[in-house]
């Protein structure tokens, strides 16, 4: 067993030096070890952050995208080799004919991406050209990015990529008929019981959401509202909270979402990343550690919006951590991971 008073110190710790601002949970088999709320949930009306408050969670969705599309090669409409020219009607004329779901699934497709890091770094410069009021659905997005020319041949490397994720969103509407929203809704939220989660509109928030907080150049908080899309999609902005991220951890893993064989193919190593140890899935990052297995894990960074969560398969521990500011959670996840796997850690200062 984990020493659980240490633990709870080095978060503690961590928490107060950051200044956190956001919700912790640390499950082992279903069962909750620790859990930390910290801060507000709005700032004005100072509502503090609690278990059950809501986060944006970025691009950690891009999970749901990946399992929507498993779900429908189950069901024999496509497979991992499916081309995409063949499953979507909506013409890009400079992508390359023989770009597939895999390639897509791994970043490796090589389309030009509509947020493309290489060429900015900061999300906000986006909407300087398209409203960011109008960013409501997938085809919206589509002409950020359509006309433009490949960056790579499909396969040939990883390149983190969220164009990729809108046009798997674009095959799962036009292959189930629906919007993608409402699909993830129906066959992924209520399908694991995630009742509080949502692809809300930034002006439709439920009760109980966490606005997005930036901290200005001129030294003051601000929300997110002009900085992310109104409504999130396939390649990120769904609402959860940790009690319903674990609901679908633990849906994924007991193959409720999709059977066993398509499990392992999602959580499968199909690409090695840029940093030594990080691999990704299909829609899932993977760390080895010492050329072992230790965790998969799903991150989310925007404009006032952090999120992190991890699975550690050895001993059934799940985390699960979200923000309403811009960072927090890689910082507390290292804290965590210096007392539960010293041994795969460096040394926290």
């Amino acid at each position: 067993m984990h020493n659980l008073t240490q633990l709870e110190e080095v978060v503690n710790v961590a928490v107060e030096e950051i200044a956190f601002s956001g919700c912790i949970q640390l499950y082992q088999h279903g069962r909750l070890l620790l859990e930390v709320s910290s801060e507000w949930r709005n700032r004005a009306e100072q509502l503090p952050n609690e278990r059950h408050t809501r986060f944006g969670i970025a691009s950690g969705c891009k999970i749901f995208t990946a399992v929507a599309i498993c779900q429908l090669i189950e069901q024999g409409r496509l497979t991992t080799e499916t081309r995409l020219q063949d499953c979507l009607s909506i013409p890009f004329p400079h992508f390359d004919p023989e770009i597939t779901l895999h390639h897509l699934l791994t970043h490796t497709s090589g389309i030009p991406d509509y947020f493309d890091e290489d060429v900015m770094d900061n999300f906000e410069e986006l909407w300087k050209d398209h409203p960011v009021y109008q960013m409501r659905s997938l085809q919206d997005f589509v002409p950020l990015f359509a006309d433009q020319q490949m960056k790579f041949t499909p396969g040939a490397q990883f390149h983190y990529n969220n164009a990729g994720f809108i046009v798997l969103g674009l095959v799962v509407e036009q292959q189930s008929g629906i919007d993608f929203t409402e699909y993830v809704q129906k066959h992924i939220f209520d399908a694991c019981g995630m009742n509080k989660s949502g692809y809300f509109a930034a002006d439709r928030l439920p009760p109980n959401t966490a606005l997005g907080y930036i901290y200005d150049k001129v030294g003051s908080w601000r929300t997110n509202i002009f900085s992310i899309p109104v409504r999130g999609g396939a390649d990120g902005g769904a609402y959860t909270n940790g009690p319903d991220m674990h609901k679908f951890w633990q849906g994924l893993i007991t193959h409720q979402l999709i059977g066993k064989e398509m499990t392992e193919r999602l959580l499968s190593a199909h690409v090695h990343c840029n940093d030594d140890e990080d691999y990704y899935g299909y829609g899932i990052w993977m760390t080895r550690r010492k050329a072992q297995p230790f965790k998969f894990h799903l991150m989310g960074y925007d404009p006032g919006v952090s999120f992190n969560s991890s699975v550690y398969e050895e001993d059934g521990m799940i985390l699960i951590i979200t923000s309403n500011e811009d960072q927090g959670p890689y910082i507390i996840t290292e804290a965590i991971e210096s007392v539960l796997y010293p041994m795969h850690t460096t040394e926290i200062d």
